[in-house]
């Protein structure tokens, strides 16, 4: 099958997060959005189908999570990532952000310690700070664009602590972590009995030169891992909030049921249900197909800054369709910086800042949009560095 992510999809108007929210954002209702980490193409017609079908029914009651649903998973990583499942290690969850307070709550105490390697996704920290955890910060390594895990200090940290919030692929530079990495990892975490909650939700889009390893995968017993994932991401369908835990050990699984019984009950939403299942069951062709395409974006990203815009430096991502573009050398501080893309270059990103430490002089773009509008994006950088130097002679 052929699949035209190339189609230019109006998103204005839908309530989409990340366009009919730009002026509340940037104050700038006409800058291109490429911050949101969702993309700009039509789901996998599978889940579509799926939807359309569901939706044709016209009774929308409380849903249960078929065993159909569990089998989709289950067949999907094991086929993708080579990792048997159980039926009863998955708990279902409304997304993966609430994953991560509630492994904070289950596999810690108050005042206990919470590893987070910045510059990471946000909630990363906030799930510590705002459940009373203490934030132990062991800030990636970066060293000419290449980023690595501080052992010798994730090693300090994890001796005052009791979890690790693992972002893997990491969000937002890019890095799959090679199986080495991983195995250090789990070394310092069994020295020092620390439980793992491995954010795997980008685990399936990762470009050919640099295959995922989860971290389950190289377990050994009385490991504490808990693992999230989601279709999400990978089927662009993150509005239908719907992801799985998985956690082999029964008493860690106990106790995240415990956390989740303590919230307001959130029941399968049935659309939810089916397009979950739809993705991993029938997916596959369309995320093949999109690698690819995303993978030739990121390509003609890299070339194009190298060559227009060599003031900025990619650190070209391994895995997510982000990239993490280094402004350091402008010389501008994160407020000026922002305001350079928002008001010259009319761009709406993310800014670096938002990722903490290490995030500082960095902005991330998000090239999961059609290649034209992409190169619109870059085309409107260079013009915006073009007339920043012409006015500074």
């Amino acid at each position: 099958m052929s699949y035209d992510f190339d189609a230019l999809i109006p998103r204005e108007g839908t309530g989409s997060l990340k366009y009919d929210a730009r002026d509340t954002y940037f104050c700038a209702p006409d800058v291109l959005p490429l911050w949101v980490a969702d993309m700009d193409f039509a789901a996998p017609e599978a889940v579509v189908r799926a939807l359309s079908e569901r939706a044709a029914h016209p009774v929308y009651g409380y849903t249960l999570y078929p065993d159909s649903m569990y089998d989709a998973l289950i067949g999907w990583l094991a086929k993708r990532h080579g990792w048997c499942v159980e039926r009863e290690w998955i708990v279902m969850v409304p997304g993966v952000v609430p994953s991560l307070h509630a492994a904070v709550l289950a596999c810690t105490r108050e005042d206990e310690g919470v590893i987070v390697q910045p510059p990471v996704y946000f909630p990363f920290f906030s799930a510590v700070t705002h459940t009373g955890r203490k934030l132990l910060l062991n800030p990636l390594r970066e060293d000419h664009g290449h980023y690595r895990i501080d052992f010798d200090h994730f090693e300090q940290c994890a001796a005052g602590a009791k979890l690790l919030l693992l972002c893997s692929p990491h969000n937002p530079v890019g890095r799959v972590w090679a199986r080495d990495e991983l195995e250090r990892v789990l070394d310092i975490a069994r020295r020092h009995k620390l439980a793992i909650l491995a954010d795997e939700i980008h685990a399936d889009l990762v470009y050919p030169d640099r295959p995922h390893t989860m971290l389950a995968t190289l377990a050994q017993e009385g490991d504490n891992i808990i693992t999230a994932v989601a279709p999400s991401k990978t089927f662009n369908i993150p509005g239908l909030g719907l992801s799985a835990l998985v956690i082999p050990d029964a008493g860690q699984r106990a106790a995240f049921r415990k956390v989740f019984e303590m919230l307001p009950p959130a029941s399968a939403n049935p659309f939810s249900v089916v397009a979950f299942e739809a993705a991993y069951r029938e997916g596959e062709a369309w995320l093949d197909a999109l690698l690819g395409y995303l993978r030739d974006t990121r390509d003609f990203a890299a070339v194009f800054l190298a060559e227009q815009a060599p003031q900025l430096r990619l650190v070209a991502p391994e895995g997510t369709y982000l990239l993490w573009l280094d402004c350091r050398a402008l010389g501008m501080g994160d407020a000026e910086l922002r305001d350079f893309f928002v008001q010259q270059a009319k761009l709406g990103l993310s800014p670096g800042a938002l990722f903490g430490e290490g995030g500082s002089g960095f902005m991330r773009l998000n090239i999961g949009a059609p290649r034209s509008v992409v190169a619109e994006a870059l085309q409107r950088i260079a013009a915006a560095l073009r007339e920043r130097d012409a006015q500074r002679r």
